[in-house]
């Protein structure tokens, strides 16, 4: 590895295929930016949380960062790298001081050490403030399911839905509980099919449907 390598950074939350299309966008971004062939790119993943910097894919690039091994980091999008405007700015000034540049595909921007650009530095920014308010809400609606199940105190009307068991004729959400959650929020915003939905939790499109009929259990 060189100090002239390029990273691309990849990060989902749930077991889906986004990674592998966060993957694709990048290295193609790579290789039309840079010239960099797939095999001279530097990749790291996370399948995690995006709502603090404890992951190990991403410590281990910022250290490389930090070593002078990278003259570039490229990601999808900035909710991918962060969630909080905190790190942001903190994963920020840490590449800045490694001389090494952020790309953020989806949204066009570039950010270079030796380069201050002030309507760049805003939009990030910016982009940063709205990452950190879905990463918020998408907490708020948890917590809004997690009350709306709560409130089923005698729960007689057959199997439990989706992402949930019964206890003593009370709904308990089960472990799958929060991927549940994520994949349902992402059909709703027809970011993923019901279909797709219905593979990813191994479970049926019919059970899909009667879970979004039921939206407020899952805070949607």
């Amino acid at each position: 590895m060189g100090d002239d390598t390029v990273a691309c950074y990849c990060r989902v939350s749930t077991d889906d295929q986004s990674l592998d299309r966060q993957l694709t966008a990048t290295q193609e971004y790579a290789e039309r930016e840079f010239g960099a062939a797939l095999s001279d790119l530097s990749i790291y993943r996370d399948k995690s949380t995006g709502t603090n910097t404890e992951r190990s894919g991403y410590q281990e690039m910022m250290q490389d960062a930090e070593d002078g091994a990278l003259s570039a980091v490229v990601v999808h999008s900035i909710s991918r790298i962060c969630r909080s405007i905190s790190d942001l700015e903190r994963t920020a000034s840490r590449l800045e001081d490694a001389d090494t540049e952020l790309h953020i595909v989806s949204e066009g921007l570039t950010l270079c050490p030796d380069e201050q650009d002030p309507y760049q530095t805003a939009l990030f920014q910016l982009l940063g403030v709205f990452a950190e308010l879905e990463a918020n809400m998408a907490q708020q609606r948890t917590k809004e399911g997690i009350a709306a199940r709560q409130q089923q105190d005698d729960y007689h009307h057959g199997r439990a839905p989706l992402g949930f068991e019964k206890d003593d004729g009370r709904l308990v959400e089960n472990e799958d509980y929060h991927d549940v959650v994520t994949v349902l929020d992402m059909v709703a915003k027809d970011e993923l099919s019901k279909r797709k939905a219905a593979e990813r939790l191994d479970t049926s499109r019919p059970t899909i449907n009667r879970a979004l009929d039921r939206a407020e259990l899952y805070g949607l």
